[in-house]
């Protein structure tokens, strides 16, 4: 149905009973059940309601209201498109017609190539992201990561061809020949699954990766990163949630996945102590500072949120989720990005303790593979003059990065 303006029309709560409507009457209940549960701010509430009224109150039986009329209407108002149409969709009358974000960024990064080897390689996306007949549907980062990597020789080979069914073996040998590492193991790999779906699907006759081997992975030796980076990271955390996130990477090698996961009860600043992936581990007096300064301003941003999540932001805090990966600060383009910090936060600790990797697994809970890798890795950064001056037994589980900052955040 097309979306009605709130306030231009006659229908007022105040006024008028929205019993005449009983789906109406439906919809503000579920909203106000699902107020009291997340804890929404009475703006909030009132902002729903007015959603719920615009696009329900001329509401007929067997009807199906456009998750994007939803959208329209909600963007009007300043609430959440989402929780309004979870309500919708609760009652079973929401009609889901906005596009998925993958297939938009699929979009984006077909652009450009030639139309036959776009619309080949975006079968062949989607079968990786939806599934098929035979075909399982692989994670979402598994679609995007396989595209990323195919995507230079699909846009080489768009210069000269249009049809998978052109590119021979020696194109294929071409172009991974000119690339080392995890890149070259990367691109070796959705190439061979993108000519095995055209093999599969009647594509092409011959599949031109089959065979090609990527080679044993050579691990990067990773270098400390040095104060002037450091530096660097710390003054593009300019909000407390960015310093939250700066902190438990550069401190507690926390991975923005586990950032996200964070909860409230897993932070005990009394003890102190905190709980990243499963693993319990102490608190320092930098750590300490920044929690405190965000759990004061999550208090005054959102002091009814029954989100259980250390992080929260406006729209995570209408539900009980974690949230997205765009409020994880972003630091690409700095040397220090916070996967960075994490390397430098692990590497660091294993310079420090002797290259122990029983102690790095224990203080990080990483695997016994990780943490063997991290111990050698500091090894060679070290050289065979420095081995001999190691510690013989590693100081108390604790991160080094924590006393060697120059400044508090």
């Amino acid at each position: 149905m097309p979306a009605r303006d709130y306030r231009q029309g006659r229908f007022d709560l105040r006024r008028s009973a929205a019993l005449g409507n009983p789906w109406l009457a439906w919809a503000l209940h579920l909203a106000h059940v699902t107020a009291e549960a997340r804890g929404w701010q009475p703006s909030t509430r009132r902002a729903m309601q007015r959603v719920l009224v615009t696009v329900l109150v001329g509401y007929r039986d067997g009807d199906f209201i456009a998750a994007s009329a939803v959208h329209a209407v909600a963007s009007r108002h300043s609430t959440s498109t989402n929780a309004a149409a979870e309500i919708l969709d609760t009652m079973g009358i929401l009609d889901e017609d906005r596009p998925g974000l993958f297939p938009r960024w699929l979009d984006a990064k077909l652009d450009g190539l030639a139309a036959g080897l776009a619309g080949e390689a975006r079968r062949w996306a989607l079968a990786l992201h939806d599934g098929g007949p035979r075909t399982r549907a692989r994670a979402p980062a598994t679609a995007q990561s396989y595209m990323r990597a195919a995507r230079s020789a699909l846009v080489a080979w768009s210069a000269r061809y249009d049809h998978l069914r052109e590119v021979t073996r020696d194109d294929v040998l071409a172009h991974v020949a000119g690339l080392y590492g995890h890149e070259r193991g990367s691109a070796v790999v959705a190439l061979r699954s993108l000519f095995t779906w055209a093999k599969k699907v009647g594509v092409i006759f011959r599949n031109p990766a089959a065979g090609i081997r990527h080679g044993k992975r050579e691990h990067a030796v990773w270098q400390p990163l040095d104060a002037a980076h450091l530096a660097e990271a710390v003054a593009a955390a300019t909000t407390p949630q960015a310093r939250v996130c700066v902190v438990l990477a550069a401190v507690h090698a926390a991975r923005p996945g586990a950032i996200r996961a964070l909860r409230l009860d897993q932070v005990d600043l009394a003890g102190p102590r905190l709980r990243i992936a499963g693993t319990s581990r102490p608190m320092g007096e930098l750590t300490r500072q920044v929690l405190r300064e965000w759990l004061d301003y999550r208090q005054r941003r959102w002091p009814r949120t029954a989100n259980p999540h250390l992080l929260v932001s406006r729209e995570s805090a209408l539900h009980h989720g974690p949230v997205s990966s765009a409020f994880i600060l972003n630091l690409r383009g700095l040397p220090a990005t916070l996967d960075r910090l994490r390397i430098d936060c692990q590497l660091t600790e294993a310079m420090a303790t002797g290259f122990d990797p029983l102690h790095l697994a224990a203080v990080f809970g990483i695997s016994e593979t990780t943490a063997i890798r991290y111990a050698v890795n500091a090894r060679k950064l070290l050289g065979p003059a420095h081995q001999a001056a190691a510690p013989s037994s590693p100081p108390a589980p604790r991160s080094a990065w924590e006393n060697r900052r120059p400044e508090p955040l």
